[in-house]
């Protein structure tokens, strides 16, 4: 299943990002899980949140240049080689991960969100293959 994440490019200056959280409080979208990756000029944050259109939304009214990116939640075991086996899966199977950051919604299983080249692909090989894969409105439900 296919989740969308919030996207948004931040200016890398202090405060910019307390700025990004404000409007999100403020609107009561909250935030699941989300990565931060940044240069010296820009950031970008990505986040799964409960409400992904209203968060683009109140954010582009606030000047926040922000995009709604189709990714894979991905359930996990939670223990050792479960994460290099799935990406050796994918791989075997031509599908490149363009990115990847942890999800924390049960502490009995692991999970990450990932962006790869071919989504519907790597959903397809993952749930062929065991894996569960997660909407924002099952990631929502834990």
């Amino acid at each position: 299943m296919i989740a969308k994440q919030l996207s948004v490019f931040i200016e890398n200056r202090q405060g910019r990002l307390g700025e990004v959280l404000e409007v999100l409080k403020e609107n009561k979208v909250n935030i699941i899980s989300l990565s931060l990756a940044d240069t010296t000029e820009y950031g970008l944050l990505r986040l799964i949140v409960n409400n992904p259109k209203l968060g683009k939304e109140k954010l582009s009214d606030n000047g926040f240049s922000t995009m709604l990116t189709d990714v894979l939640a991905v359930k996990i075991a939670h223990k050792s080689g479960s994460l290099q086996g799935l990406l050796e899966l994918l791989s075997k199977n031509g599908i490149n991960i363009e990115y990847m950051y942890g999800l924390s919604i049960d502490g009995d299983v692991a999970s990450v969100v990932l962006k790869a080249n071919d989504l519907q692909k790597a959903d397809e090989i993952l749930c062929k293959n065991g894996a569960e894969t997660l909407s924002n409105e099952q990631i929502l439900n834990f």
